[in-house]
């Protein structure tokens, strides 16, 4: 099987360097970046403004070696995971996925809110939240992963998935 992914757009984001950037949207609910949208792909922006909120798919352009164990920033006992348990950039693949606030399209360019992301990073998809698809029911297992939402929001990133 041959899979070709192509970039859509690039993010453009207040955060130059991978060290000390919130680790999660949530991390940085209202600093604003955008995102450039090559002009081949604008008529595919059309209704997209309708939402509050996007998925954006991208690719860890950054990560130069795939791990397949690694200790996640919210892990308190700083056990090495699975990285197919965590949201580490080091997967195979280095698929990044975040959940934004839409703010406005304009053109070729999106304004989003609640960014985690480092300027220049190649965006692959954007997706619509859907509350009735997206919002989970019943009971919700988040593994090991035991951080409070406080204490998720204060993490940022430090030297171990730089570089």
């Amino acid at each position: 099987m041959n899979i070709e992914l192509h970039p859509i757009a690039t993010f453009h984001s207040p955060y130059c360097d991978l060290e000390g950037m919130p680790v999660q949207p949530c991390g940085a609910q209202n600093v604003c970046a955008t995102i450039e949208v090559k002009e081949e792909y604008v008529e595919g922006l059309k209704d997209l403004d309708g939402f509050s909120h996007l998925y954006l798919i991208y690719y860890f352009h950054k990560v130069k070696e795939p791990k397949l164990s690694v200790i996640p920033f919210n892990d308190k006992t700083k056990t090495a995971r699975g990285v197919f348990s965590t949201r580490t950039p080091m997967h195979p693949n280095s698929l990044g996925l975040s959940l934004v606030e839409l703010v406005k399209v304009e053109g070729n360019i999106i304004t989003i809110k609640g960014v985690d992301i480092v300027d220049g990073t190649p965006i692959i998809d954007i997706k619509p939240y859907i509350e009735h698809f997206d919002r989970v029911c019943g009971e919700v297992k988040s593994g090991w992963m035991l951080s409070n939402a406080d204490e998720v929001e204060c993490m940022r990133a430090d030297e171990r998935f730089v570089g």
